[in-house]
This record gives C-alpha cells, sequence and structure tokens, in this order.
C-alpha cells in the first residue's frame, strides 16, 4: 500500500506515556512528530535541550525554516531509521528519527536528540521497540478516530453522507450488517469538572458496550454528548436497555458532579444500520423526555414516550405555557388548584372511569363528583366530551414538560 501522510490525534495520554517511558529509559529528550514534523508531543528536558526544542515547546510548533530543512532530509520517505545533522544556524542539534509507519501509512516521527550521534545497539533497539508502540498506538487512536467520524456521519441527515459512511463501516468491519439497530444517547449540562473530563468519563461509562453478549457497539463522544450505536441479531428487549442505561448514569455520578446533570435517551429500535438516524434522532427527543419530566428519572425510551413522543417534536421556542388552553389555565389559578388538578388528572388518566379515579384518590364518589362539578364549571367544558378532554390531557401533558428548572437537552 503506498504511504499516505496522516494526523495522528494530539498527545494522548497512553502516546505520552510510551514516549515519557522511552526518554526515562534513554535519559535523552525523545520528540513526537506528526509526518508534516509538527509537534504531537515531547518529553521532558535531560539536560539536551536546543534552541530549537525550546522554541517548539513555546510555541507549540517547531519554525517553518526548521521544518523545511527535515523534511529535505527526505525523513518522509526513510524506510529505516537514521540521524539527521544538527545545524549551528538553526539552533539544532543532531536527532536520531525513526518513520513510523502501520499497514502502509506514515503516522509520524519520533526523534531522540543525539549529541554526538552515539547511540549503542542497545539504546536503538530501545528506541526499535517503543516505536512499534508509538506507531501501534497511534494507528488504534487513528482507527478509533475514522470509526467516530463514520458513526457521526452515519446518523448525519445527509442519505448521501449515510450511504458512504455505511460503506465504510462495514468494508472496514467496525460493525457487522445486523438486522436490528439501536441508538443511545447520553447528554450533560454544564459542568463544573476540569476540561477534557467529561469527555473521559462519558467513554469510561460506555466503553464496555463496544461489545456485549447481545450486540455489538460503536461510540461517538464530545465534550458534552455520547452516542452509542448497538447492532445485534436479535432486538434488545426495554428492560436490558433500561439496565444498561442505568447502569452507564450510576457511572457517570461517580465521575462527574451533580451539575453535569446527566440524562440519557434510548431510539426507536430499527431496521438494520441504515435506520439507525431514526433511532438516533428519537433518542435526541428521549433524552430531551428526560430531561424535562421527572417521572422518566433520566432515563427517556423512545417506545415508552407515547403522546410525549409528539409534544416534544415542538422547538424549544414554542413549548412554552401559552400552549396551555385557557381553561386549564383558569383551572390552575382557581382556588384549591392542586386537588382539583390532581383530581383531573387521575380522572383522565383512568378514561373518565368514575369507579377507578374514586379509588385512586381514596375518596367516596360523591366527593368525586362535587370536584368533577368544579372543575366543569371553572374550565367551562364539558368533560363528557371527549374533545373538552383531549385538551385538558394534553394540556396536563405539557405542563409536565414545562416543570420549573428544567431545560432543553437537545443541542
Amino acid at each position: 500500500m503506498a504511504d499516505r501522510l496522516e494526523r495522528a490525534r494530539m498527545g494522548s495520554d497512553a502516546l505520552r506515556e510510551l514516549v515519557e517511558e522511552l526518554a526515562d529509559r534513554l535519559q535523552r529528550s525523545v520528540v513526537l512528530d506528526d509526518p508534516l514534523i509538527r509537534l504531537i508531543l515531547s518529553s521532558r528536558h535531560f539536560e539536551d535541550a536546543d534552541p530549537v526544542r525550546i522554541r517548539s515547546l513555546l510555541q507549540g510548533r517547531a519554525d517553518n525554516e526548521v521544518i523545511r530543512y527535515v523534511l529535505d532530509q527526505g525523513v518522509a520517505q526513510w524506510t529505516k531509521p537514521g540521524y539527521i545533522e544538527g545545524r549551528d544556524d538553526l539552533g539544532l542539534l543532531p536527532r536520531y528519527c525513526v518513520p513510523l509507519r502501520e499497514r502502509g501509512h506514515l503516522l509520524g516521527v519520533l526523534m531522540v536528540v543525539s549529541v554526538d550521534q552515539n547511540l549503542t545497539a542497545e539504546e536503538t533497539a530501545a528506541i526499535g521497540k517503543s516505536a512499534q508502540l508509538i506507531a501501534a498506538q497511534m494507528w488504534a487512536e487513528r482507527a478509533a478516530a475514522q470509526a467516530e467520524e463514520s458513526l457521526r456521519a452515519l446518523l448525519d441527515t445527509s442519505s448521501t453522507a449515510r450511504g458512504a459512511a455505511q460503506q465504510q463501516i462495514l468494508g472496514a468491519g467496525l460493525l457487522p450488517d445486523a438486522p436490528h439497530a439501536v441508538v443511545s444517547v447520553v447528554q450533560v449540562s454544564r459542568s463544573h469538572e476540569p476540561p477534557g473530563q467529561v469527555e473521559t468519563a462519558l467513554r469510561a461509562a460506555l466503553e464496555r458496550y463496544h461489545s456485549t453478549r447481545s450486540a455489538h457497539g460503536a461510540v461517538a463522544v464530545t465534550t458534552e454528548r455520547a452516542v452509542l450505536l448497538q447492532m445485534s441479531e436479535q432486538p434488545l428487549d426495554s428492560r436490558e436497555l433500561t439496565d444498561q442505561a442505568r447502569q452507564i448514569m450510576g457511572s457517570l455520578d461517580t465521575f462527574l458532579d451533580a451539575a453535569a446533570a446527566p440524562v440519557l435517551g434510548i431510539g426507536g429500535r430499527q431496521s438494520g444500520m441504515a435506520d439507525a438516524w431514526v433511532s438516533y434522532k428519537q433518542a435526541l427527543v428521549a433524552a430531551r423526555a428526560a430531561r424535562r419530566t421527572p417521572r422518566f428519572e433520566r432515563v427517556g425510551d423512545w417506545e415508552e414516550l407515547r403522546e410525549f413522543a409528539v409534544l416534544l417534536q415542538l422547538p424549544d421556542e414554542a413549548l412554552n405555557a401559552s400552549l396551555l388552553p385557557k381553561p386549564l389555565r383558569t383551572l390552575l389559578a382557581a382556588g384549591g388548584a392542586h386537588r382539583l388538578e390532581e383530581t383531573l388528572r387521575t380522572f383522565l388518566e383512568h378514561a373518565g372511569s368514575i369507579p377507578r379515579t374514586a379509588e385512586a384518590l381514596q375518596i367516596h364518589r360523591t366527593s368525586l363528583y362535587y370536584r368533577l362539578r368544579q372543575i366543569q364549571e371553572i374550565t367551562g367544558l364539558d368533560l363528557d366530551s371527549g374533545a373538552d378532554r383531549l385538551a385538558l390531557h394534553l394540556g396536563l401533558r405539557i405542563r409536565d414538560l414545562l416543570a420549573p428548572d428544567r431545560d432543553d437537552a437537545t443541542r
């Protein structure tokens, strides 16, 4: 396979650990650059810092003249390690350079400062072994990043992007072409955690679901959201998905402060990878329900939202108190509103059954009839009318979504 220039993810903890281990063993400064000699990360100093190294650390990149000089040595085409000569006019000490390749891709260049170009055979062997580990780690991180990009494209609104992403995912063997798909979305609010900790926490909470006995998964994570796509031969049932969601939420409660207030939405179960984007859109709505409605206890499942699934399609600016029917607003402003609202809600939840409503409220039927007459007098509506009952029921559902201190989770 022809060489290709690829830029690595910048300075992951795993890469930094490998570079620092090598530097400690050699007692020499080590630098990891990308194929265009742009700094990825650097070890600590070992009394061998030259002006180029110091400027690179201060600026986050080497000077253009230095980059051009190194590239002119043909490092990107080297098939084995070698030295590049120092340049006094550039402030550059000699370096031992190892091109890092994996499966035909040039991932970067590992450089070890060597003032006298006198590395021992033992030292070059140690560098070679570390270079293999670093290249493997860079390849794994590159593959993981590409998998996340493919997953995001698979859930895109563009059918063209989704089709290309599906071919890439299947072609690379990232996920099987299983007949069942479901997407879960985890969202967090603004947190006081240090930068990067939320993303790390999301990855840690979801990592066990890359592969389970029931499904194969793929994860994409940002600083405030994580998406989990699971493909399976058999549909994942609601109980399994809910248990999974509770475990994820438990992990996040351990990793994050209370201000993060994570919620999780489970999308509908779809037929195959091509419709995963539908499950994703539904999961966003379910997450919105989880944040707005206490009854869902921070986990919303699209297939259990019922009428909320329709109401939560409304944009946030439209979902406000103005949607409450005027008769309901009049009732809520009346004396004894809480008792009458509870009575009305219970009556509607029990399909207008007097015996079941009285039993649920633990009151005599005579008292129930009296309260229902009050409700009709205050609202001016007929509780025997299906249309009037529907208007009041939808109004109560909207009121549930307008609970104080609950904001829209769909970002």
